[in-house]
Parts: structure tokens; C-alpha cells; sequence
């Protein structure tokens, strides 16, 4: 490896960390005013940005990898080993990946918000409660007895579900269980 390769290298690979930030700093500001704008809680749009992170990483990865003048094949193996063992991992727990799907597209088109209280119609039960959280995986809901039910993502874009009671104003997961508390007194 000769200097000018050198320099050549570390001038690419600053070009395409300030290039990966910038994208970054523009994804995230538009996930916050998103967020903002549709009253999401702040805890979702933590975790959207976390996703975010962890894509822009594999993306300078990538890239690094690609700069540096990592061979191709060797690269290539080595993706395809993890690829195939993460392939078996997900086709023996697929709703793995289709919940994490689900929580992305539930995060920008989802109609209801924590703090909602709705109803799903699944064909043997009929969950009824008021949103306290909605997971990477799944969706907490409280029934009226108290009691914590999650309900996998993907499920909650197949069944029917029926806002019973939208929350306009709702601030905090806390205020779930208070104005539960409070109704019931």
C-alpha cells in the first residue's frame, strides 16, 4: 500500500462519515417532527432511532469495508455465513422480523395512539383495554381488570381493531394507569 493510497483512503472514508452524519442528522430531524407533529410518544421515536442508528451503521461498514479494499469474495463469504445462519434463525421465528416490520410501518400509519382505549377482534377473543405501549415486538394493552396484555404487531395489522375511545391530550404512559385509577374511584 503506497502513502497517496493512504491518503486517498482516509480522505474517503472522512467523505463518507460526514456524508453517513449528515444523513443521520436528516433522517433523525425529520423522525422528530414526524413524531411531533402525529403526538407520538417519545420512547417511539427513540426506538425508530435506534433502527436508524443501527442501519447507518451497517452502512458505514459497508462502506469501510469497501474503501479499505476488503476483498470482495472474503466480504462476501463472510455476509452470506451470517446472512444464511440469521436466515434459519428467522424462518424458524419468522414473526420475528414481520413484528419488527409491523412496528415500523405501526410507527408512521398506526391510528391509534398510547392512551387510546380500543378493542381487537380476533376470531376467538375480543381484547379490550386502553394502550399503555407499543414495543418493537409487540403491543401493550390494559384491560379494565388490570391486567397487561401484549399482542404481537403483526396480528394488530391483520384483525380488525375499533378505537372505542381515542386519548387528544394524552401526555405519558404514567397517565394510563392514573386515569385508570381515578375512573375507578
Amino acid at each position: 500500500m503506497t502513502i497517496s493510497n493512504l491518503y486517498w483512503e482516509l480522505i474517503a472514508t472522512g467523505v463518507l462519515l460526514l456524508i453517513l452524519l449528515i444523513s443521520r442528522a436528516l433522517i433523525i430531524g425529520l423522525i422528530k417532527r414526524f413524531s411531533h407533529k402525529e403526538q407520538i410518544v417519545d420512547r417511539r421515536s427513540q426506538l425508530i432511532t435506534k433502527l436508524i442508528n443501527y442501519l447507518i451503521l451497517g452502512c458505514a461498514l459497508v462502506g469501510g469495508f469497501m474503501i479499505w479494499g476488503v476483498d470482495v469474495r472474503d466480504l462476501g463469504v463472510i455476509i452470506s455465513s451470517v446472512f444464511a445462519v440469521i436466515g434459519v434463525a428467522f424462518f424458524a421465528q419468522w414473526s420475528i422480523l414481520s413484528n419488527i416490520t409491523s412496528g415500523l410501518i405501526m410507527f408512521f400509519t398506526f391510528p391509534y395512539k398510547i392512551g387510546d382505549r380500543i378493542m381487537i377482534h380476533d376470531k376467538e377473543y375480543e381484547y379490550v383495554g386502553v394502550i399503555e405501549d407499543i414495543k418493537t415486538f409487540h403491543i401493550v394493552i390494559v384491560n379494565d381488570a388490570g391486567q397487561r396484555i401484549t399482542y404481537p404487531n403483526s396480528l394488530v395489522l391483520q384483525k380488525g381493531v375499533s378505537i372505542l375511545n381515542q386519548n387528544p391530550d394524552y401526555s405519558s404512559e404514567n397517565d394510563v394507569v392514573n386515569k385508570k385509577n381515578t375512573n375507578a374511584s
